[in-house]
């Protein structure tokens, strides 16, 4: 027998094994039951919720022959079986996206007045949406009026492009995403039942990447299941949201490019980015969580409790725009970059709440410049009380005021630096990085940032960087954050005015003497350095 999908091998035969629309199920069987079934329905809502699935279920149970007890249908007569296995006569089904011309509906329509074997003859009309003005004025009359042995079942994921006059003339049911609660349940028993190996880790994944849709999330599944696990790439985007979260460039670079590396398209990035962030605002906003995952709820609370609603709205409209614009972009993953640079880097947007987060960001650090500027380390640093611990890792710079330090000794807590800068881990690894130490002074070390913002950034983590630099050298140190264009050092601004001063002293204003009588004004002097040239009066 050949291999079925998973989507196609599971897919729903009674209403029964429908997962989730029970608002829908329940309106159908009463009105199987009670004898009102409309002559023409429309099925709308997001892909992989149920509406091909239901339509045919529906039409099974209006042929049934031995319809059980609250609608539903015996599924072993040779009615219900044709129709399981798409043969039945009394089932005429058309993608209305790629027959969607006059021509395609008028012959569907000429059909429609022959008898079939069956009780009812059943249309289904897949993306009606996609019909062309032709074809639907075609199909109005006939679906205004069939002849009583037919029904029409329309479906379709954008109910707002089916023309008015179409939907006037059907009864409309709109399907839901399916809570995450019950994809779960569906998803363990299709598991189960296929003796597939999963672990709650594919779980989660499937169930986040299906996004409440039950074809979506059984082909994840299958995915998963075949590769042998979830895809590495898949922590990508959490490092790109942390970037995003802490105005942190590189963290979104370094994850996007890691992404993109391992085989993801930026438009698959940007949708998983979008949807994050969506449930992180979701969250914030204290809005129904029912198509999250426990897991998925997790991660919204934790992004949600790191990042302002400001930043989540400003992120989603951006990627939003980026997302529109791949779509004529000849590099997508160019479009991506610029919009997560612009939203961590707000000097480089002009939009309004950029600017205002920009301001917060400066009013906070001027606030606390005074408080962070110097960080020191305890005198009671349990690296003193016990140098004997770092015995084997590095050598202990010798037990002199820093002031006196040698230049060997510079060196040595130079190459300290750099190997304190290694331990460092997630984002104060990227702030420090690239800060070069410019000078060893009286016991504080001086590093250089590169601006402001990044200044600021560094010294709200000084604690870490005074701890991992103790550790390395055994004593105890200071450490300030300048800016590297500023010369911030008091020998510095001593050497510059001791310079200046000597420069005015060397110049005397009395030995300036009055050019000569004959130099001529200014236009001659001019005009002599510039032979052959002509003097032109304008009058103004």
């Amino acid at each position: 027998m050949a291999y079925q999908s998973l989507y196609r091998r599971y897919r729903s035969k009674t209403f029964q094994e429908l997962v989730g629309q029970e608002h829908i199920v329940t309106a159908l069987k009463n009105a199987i039951t009670e004898n009102r079934v409309g002559h023409a329905y429309l099925f709308s809502g997001p892909r992989g919720t149920g509406k091909t699935s239901t339509a045919r279920i529906l039409g099974k149970a209006l042929n049934c022959i031995d319809l059980q007890e609250g609608g539903e249908p015996c599924c072993k007569c040779d009615s219900c079986d044709s129709f399981t296995d798409g043969t039945s006569y009394d089932l005429q089904e058309l993608d209305a996206a790629s027959n969607n011309g006059v021509e395609a509906v008028r012959e569907l329509i000429s059909k429609v007045a022959l008898g079939s074997p069956g009780k009812i003859k059943i249309y289904i009309l897949d993306e009606v949406h996609m019909l062309t003005t032709g074809a639907e004025n075609a199909l109005l009359k006939t679906l205004e009026e069939p002849p009583s042995h037919v029904v029409f079942i329309l479906a379709t994921t954008e109910p707002h492009k089916v023309a008015p006059t179409i939907r006037s003339r059907t009864q409309h049911y709109e399907f839901e995403l399916l809570s995450a609660d019950d994809l779960e349940t569906h998803i363990r028993w299709v598991a189960d039942d296929a003796e597939l190996e999963v672990s709650d880790e594919m779980i989660n994944y499937v169930l986040r990447t299906g996004g409440g849709s039950a074809r979506d999330t059984l082909s994840a599944l299958e995915q998963v299941v075949t590769a042998g696990g979830i895809p590495h790439d898949d922590d990508n985007v959490g490092v790109i949201l942390s970037g995003v979260a802490h105005g942190d460039p590189s963290l979104v670079i370094s994850g996007l490019s890691n992404a993109i590396q391992s085989g993801r398209d930026p438009r698959v990035i940007g949708e998983a980015l979008i949807s994050r962030l969506r449930d992180a605002f979701l969250f914030g906003l204290g809005s129904s969580t029912a198509h999250m995952s426990d897991h998925q709820k997790s991660q919204a609370r934790e992004l949600n409790e790191k990042t302002k609603l400001a930043t989540l709205t400003r992120a989603i409209e951006t990627i939003g725009s980026a997302l529109i614009g791949m779509r004529q972009s000849f590099d997508p993953s160019i479009d991506l970059e610029v919009a997560l640079i612009r939203l961590t880097h707000p000097t480089l947007s002009t939009e309004l709440s950029a600017l205002v987060e920009r301001i917060e960001q400066l009013e906070s650090g001027t606030q606390v410049e005074s408080n962070q500027s110097r960080t020191e380390v305890p005198q009671s640093s349990p690296v003193s009380e016990n140098p004997k611990s770092k015995e084997a890792e590095e050598p202990i710079i010798e037990d002199k005021a820093p002031a006196e330090l040698s230049e060997e000794g510079n060196e040595r807590v130079e190459v300290a630096w750099d190997a304190s800068k290694k331990s460092l881990k997630g984002l104060s690894k990227a702030l420090f990085k690239e800060l070069s130490i410019t000078q060893i002074n009286d016991g504080t070390v001086f590093l250089a940032a590169p601006n402001e913002t990044h200044r600021q950034k560094c010294i709200e983590r000084l604690h870490e960087v005074v701890s991992a630099l103790t550790d390395r050298t055994g004593k105890a140190w200071k450490v300030e954050v300048i800016l590297q264009a500023s010369s911030n050092t008091p020998e510095t601004v001593k050497e510059s005015v001791t310079s200046s001063d000597e420069e005015t002293k060397a110049f005397d204003v009395h030995s300036l003497e009055d050019a000569p009588e004959d130099a001529g004004d200014e236009l001659s002097m001019i005009s002599k350095s510039f032979p052959g040239a002509k003097i032109i009066n304008e009058e103004t």
